[in-house]
């Protein structure tokens, strides 16, 4: 049996420029599991947040090398859970490059990242619990299944979502 080859990618700092990529993912495809697209007005104001880190945790540009191109956004950030400190993770890859490998390498990626910072234990993903892709994801980065929870994404939309972690600590799962 042949391990596929992991996709070779790079996270970017998020900046001024990346605006376009929040646009781009802001569809009802992509946000379906998300309570759907956000107003012009709130993607800015996520924007906003995304380029002050030390405020609202660190957000980066998937880059897919060796061409550069951006194909996705993905990023961690402070999140209580279960009485707790830890860091929240989430993840998007623009449709054109879905299928391969990309998020699993990038949630992997972000881990790292995480576990450098050194600031908690745990990192958290919250995907839908209807959304295989996103599940698979976790598991396929590495991540163990601790339950379900309801889930407040974005405010005021309450999904059904299952909870994922990462030991930053223990075993990299990669």
């Amino acid at each position: 049996m042949t391990v596929p080859e992991r996709p070779a990618l790079s996270l970017s700092p998020w900046s001024e420029g990346d605006v376009d990529l929040l646009r781009a993912s802001n569809t009802a495809a992509m946000t379906e599991h998300l309570g759907g697209p956000e107003t012009e007005e709130q993607l800015l104001s996520r924007h906003r947040r995304y380029l002050d880190p030390e405020a609202n945790g660190t957000m980066f540009r998937i880059v897919l090398l060796p061409g550069g191109e951006a194909v996705g956004s993905t990023g961690f950030w402070e999140h209580e859970w279960d009485g707790e400190a830890a860091y929240e993770t989430g993840y998007a890859i623009l449709p054109e490059f879905q299928g391969r490998g990309l998020a699993v390498a990038a949630t992997r990626a972000v881990a790292d990242a995480a576990r450098a910072d050194g600031a908690h234990r745990y990192l958290y993903a919250f995907p839908s619990v209807h959304h295989t892709a996103s599940n698979a994801v976790c598991r396929k980065a590495g991540f163990e299944l601790v339950g379900d929870s309801e889930f407040e994404y974005p405010k005021g939309n309450l999904i059904r979502s299952n909870v994922w972690r990462a030991d930053l600590r223990g075993r990299t799962g990669h």
